[in-house]
């Protein structure tokens, strides 16, 4: 049975978006984007988010990395 992707958060920004995935590959977790191009036919910011996806048992240690990163952004 395949495991199944999880969001693990939600950017209005899709550059945001992709340098998160960046920063999760970095550390060896695969993600997805999900909505990304939402953008292109939705003008309205609200209705236009892109999804970070990563497989469930990646999920925490995600997590832990995208909050890492913003308290060091802090």
């Amino acid at each position: 049975m395949a495991e199944k992707l999880v969001t693990i958060a939600k950017y209005a920004d899709s550059i945001k978006a992709s340098l998160a995935q960046q920063l999760l590959a970095d550390y060896g977790i695969k993600a997805v984007l999900t909505g990304q191009n939402a953008a292109n036919v939705y003008t309205l910011p609200s209705v236009a988010v892109t999804d970070l996806q990563v497989l469930e048992s990646q999920a925490e240690k995600a997590r832990k990395v995208l909050k890492y990163q913003k308290k060091q952004e802090n």
